[in-house]
């Protein structure tokens, strides 16, 4: 049976809860679009191209989600307290090494070793968060938790452009450490610690998971070059087929990782798909138009910064009014709109030609930040609408797996939609620009079919969560 929180501490862990969840995500969401806004620089001080850059961010989130179906174990056989600790301390050494790194493959082992702590940081974080609050009060925990968090992509491209432009790409990873150290403070006050004294780990199902996880998202990096077509293809074809190794696993253990009845639950089942259909088009949008500034417009880090932040202020504002549109519209309404809407802005970003002014996509980002924030708070709460209390801790990890793979899968699909037009100079003209137009066109054009997904939810779904 999970740990319960002494009495005395109930209201003290309701308030700061919020905020070490926070803390994680702050740190991780900071630490992603700096990133993103510095990969030229550092693909420049690293003799590389920035096209070739993205196996420091897939690494990352490729580690992120062969190692998060672990979270739910650890933590009912460890604590949540010291799992998330040593989650913090991984990432924030992680963040050191990083900053150390003297070549792009020391940079992706640094990562890896951000990847394992991250990996654990969040869903646990979450899953704390999830036992200590009642259905009823949990969207606006999780929201008033996220809130917080969003100022780390305001900072994250102002901070990375001028780190990057007076100082060096070096100091975008060492800011980690000062972050990391106060949520260990808070945690080791305020952190719940539960557990679960029927501790049955499925170590199978967890390498078969894990290893069609690595075939698929190394499938997906291969296919963006035309020279391993073939083997990408080869690849593919095993990562599925341990899925599938995995659904006849999963049929026949009394006690596997994900168990297969959690796709029973209708919302479960939807909120899942949702959001790797629709993240596997709204990840691509934060590398892909800072490189679009700086490469094709030639503009600086600190250029593509300002115009990305907004995204971010937008976003916060949404919270404040999230629980009133879903409360008014319904999940269904809210989702499919929703997504429809941000698929129509990627679209947009096609409309300028090289001759235009960059600020043309600054209120193109402002309405995109607002709609993802209602967008991302929706699908996550939608989707642990129905779990029961044994569920809990699977189905949070596998909703943070999904997350995970769907933004590494946007990141790898939007770069090589570019890397294919970028090869063909006939259509393109011979102008890297319209490459970039041409790849927010399929982006948006798949955001928007995603949105159908959301047609399989009831009206009244989501109801248990006002």
């Amino acid at each position: 049976m999970p740990q319960h929180l002494p009495s005395k501490n109930i209201e003290a862990t309701k308030r700061v809860l919020p905020m070490i969840l926070a803390t994680a995500i702050f740190m991780q969401m900071l630490d992603s679009t700096i990133l993103n806004t510095s990969l030229p620089a550092i693909a420049k001080d690293l003799h590389q191209s920035p096209l070739n850059m993205q196996n420091a961010i897939i690494g990352y989130v490729l580690t992120l989600a062969v190692f998060m179906p672990v979270s739910g174990f650890l933590s009912d056989k460890f604590g949540t307290k010291r799992v998330f600790i040593l989650s913090l301390l991984l990432f924030s050494a992680g963040s050191l090494f990083c900053s150390l790194s003297g070549n792009l493959t020391q940079l992706v082992m640094s990562r890896i070793i951000q990847g394992v702590g991250g990996s654990l940081m969040t869903p646990v974080g979450k899953l704390a968060l999830v036992k200590s609050f009642p259905k009823k009060d949990l969207l606006k925990a999780m929201n008033f938790a996220i809130i917080p968090a969003l100022i780390g992509p305001v900072l994250g491209p102002l901070v990375g452009g001028y780190m990057v432009d007076y100082l060096s790409w070096h100091w975008i990873f060492l800011i980690n450490i000062p972050m990391g150290v106060l949520g260990i403070v808070l945690s080791l006050r305020y952190m719940p610690d539960y557990r679960s004294d029927v501790i049955d780990f499925d170590l199978r199902g967890f390498l078969i998971f894990a290893a069609a996880s690595l075939l698929l998202s190394i499938a997906l990096e291969l296919l963006g070059d035309e020279v391993y077509t073939t083997p990408a293809l080869a690849i593919l074809s095993l990562g599925v087929l341990m899925l599938y190794f995995y659904y006849r696993h999963a049929v026949t253990d009394n006690n596997p990782i994900f168990p297969l009845n959690l796709f029973q639950v209708r919302t479960f089942r939807v909120g899942i798909l949702g959001n790797l259909a629709t993240r596997l088009g709204i990840s691509a949008i934060p590398l892909i138009l800072p490189m679009m500034i700086q490469i094709a417009y030639g503009q600086s880090a600190v250029v593509s910064g300002w115009i990305i932040a907004p995204m971010a202020l937008t976003a916060i504002l949404a919270k404040s009014q999230v629980i009133k549109i879903l409360n008014r519209f319904g999940y269904r309404t809210t989702l499919m709109a929703n997504t429809f809407i941000i698929g129509c802005l990627i679209c947009t970003m096609a409309i300028p030609a090289i001759s235009s002014s960059i600020y043309y996509y600054v209120p193109i980002i402002v309405m995109m930040g607002f709609f993802n924030s209602i967008q991302f708070t929706a699908m996550n709460t939608i989707s642990i609408a129905d779990l029961r209390e044994y569920h809990t801790s699977s189905g949070n990890s596998l909703i943070s797996v999904n997350q995970q793979l769907a933004i590494g899968f946007g990141v790898a699909f939007g770069l090589i939609i570019l890397k294919i037009f970028q090869g063909d100079v006939k259509l393109i003209h011979d102008d890297i620009h319209n490459a970039f137009r041409y790849t927010f066109l399929v982006v948006g054009a798949l955001t928007i079919l995603s949105g159908l997904v959301f047609r399989r939810l009831h009206f009244k779904d989501g109801e248990n969560l006002k």
